[in-house]
């Protein structure tokens, strides 16, 4: 049944929105619902808000102040960096009002829409992309406001003041008037301690999954390597015929050097030899209201472990029907696989399943099933996702423009097998960052649970 709402003209917001979809009877009732409690615009909560239009022509390092992008935001709130790019300090001197401070929030404006962090220790003195618009707030706690906007009523709002041109994005204005609710202190409070809680287990998770990295380095007797990148070497035309590859990058002494250590202290095997099944995945037809969700990149986070049981429930993932998984039922996830990203910009990416659940990879997405009594499949995607194992990615990546490994090079991936009592102390640590992770984003949903709950008795009351 169609859903519609009838606009007087003198109601509609100046000449500025006159698409449907911002007068939905889902937003309106929402901003009824705030206008008719105590609520004042996010404006009057703000000490300052403010975006750089553009970064043009900056050089990005390896080290110097971190610049943080919209997909360093994840969907729950919280300021997890992947990229790892960097600009000097004296070009972070020009651009001071976009340098972080521990307490800031930070909005995703542009690319990755709508995405709300709060500036925690771990990030202060970092500096905001273009996409970002850094916001000092006063008068209100920091972390309700945070919380109140990665809830419900905060999403909405923002949904619905995006724009969609060229690609999607919201306007400084805009989040100027986002309404806010003036809630109990009590309240606010209790959401406070809950808020700073999982932000704790968050850094608690990525300060063991680290450990986890650690000891895989120290146990391959690689912990400080840092790979010698030759800018002149050779290679024999027998070499080039064997490996069916011309291009020089694939014979970058580096690579070759981290393999003969691995073969030369470690029992190794080829990763197709210690595995059942590598293959990318079954490009999915896509159907409007399936029930099988399709994996893509933005699920595949920067640590390799996500909660799959949580995409059915994003909005934008794509679905396929169960037919599908009858067709072809070796592509349905299983407890176990590794996932391996195979093209484009984060080709290498690896990302572990650790419950059965119904869903299918995109093309895209390599699938690889070991045999577990060989190589446990955590310590399999840890070392995939290492400094050491992404260089493999990059001796097999092929192509300019846009990056790929195809799963027949995957399988010749040399996998050092540490004993498996190692494997599995390693395998331990992943997980208990695992726990961590579904901890923080538990009292996050409880602090969300507790904003909602307060909008709602005012609006009865």
């Amino acid at each position: 049944m169609a859903v519609f709402s009838i606009i007087k003209l003198s109601e509609l917001e100046g000449a500025r929105r006159i698409d449907a979809e911002y007068y939905k009877p889902e937003y309106l009732n929402l901003i009824s619902k705030l206008k008719n409690q105590k609520s004042k615009p996010l404006n009057g909560f703000l000490k300052l808000l403010y975006r750089y239009p553009t970064f043009y022509n900056l050089e990005y390092y390896k080290e110097g102040v971190l610049v943080l992008k919209g997909e360093d935001i994840t969907k729950e709130g919280f300021i997890q960096n992947q990229s790892q790019d960097f600009i000097s300090i004296e070009d972070a001197k020009r651009f001071s009002k976009t340098i972080l401070k521990e307490g800031d929030l930070i909005f995703s404006v542009r690319g990755y829409v709508g995405k709300v962090g709060v500036v925690d220790k771990k990030y202060e003195g970092s500096i905001i992309s273009a996409n970002l618009i850094r916001a000092v707030v006063k008068n209100v706690s920091l972390y309700f406001l945070w919380v109140y906007l990665n809830s419900n009523y905060g999403i909405k709002q923002i949904d619905r003041v995006k724009m969609i041109t060229a690609q999607e994005t919201i306007i400084a204005g805009d989040v100027k008037n986002l309404l806010v609710p003036i809630i109990d202190k009590k309240v606010e409070i209790e959401i406070e301690k809950l808020a700073k809680k999982a932000i704790g287990e968050i850094r608690k998770s990525e300060i063991i999954y680290c450990q986890a990295e650690n000891l895989l380095l120290e146990e391959l007797g690689l912990k400080d390597y840092k790979p010698q990148y030759k800018k002149t070497y050779t290679a024999t035309l027998s070499n080039a015929f064997s490996a069916q590859r011309i291009d020089a990058e694939y014979f970058q002494p580096a690579y070759e050097e981290v393999i003969k250590h691995f073969e030369n202290n470690f029992k190794t095997k080829n990763l197709g030899e210690i595995s059942i099944f590598i293959n990318h995945g079954k490009q999915p037809y896509y159907v409007e209201n399936g029930e099988v969700p399709i994996l893509i990149q933005k699920h595949l986070g920067s640590q390799l472990l996500s909660l799959f049981s949580e995409i059915i429930n994003m909005p934008d993932t794509p679905k396929t029907d169960r037919r599908f998984i009858d067709q072809y039922p070796e592509y349905r996830l299983r407890a176990g696989d590794v996932l391996f990203y195979s093209v484009g910009a984060y080709l290498g990416r690896t990302n572990m399943v650790l419950e059965n659940f119904e869903a299918v990879p995109a093309s895209f997405i390599t699938l690889i099933r070991t045999k577990q009594e060989i190589c446990n499949p955590i310590y399999l995607a840890l070392f995939l996702n290492s400094k050491i194992g992404q260089l493999q990615s990059e001796k097999w990546k092929s192509a300019s423009a846009q990056q790929y490994i195809y799963p027949k090079e995957i399988k010749k991936f040399i996998i050092p097998l540490l004993p498996p009592e190692t494997q599995q102390k390693i395998a331990s640590l992943v997980q208990q960052s695992h726990e961590a992770r579904k901890k923080a984003k538990a009292l996050l949903e409880e602090a969300k649970r507790l904003v909602e709950e307060e909008i709602e008795n005012q609006a009865v009351s």
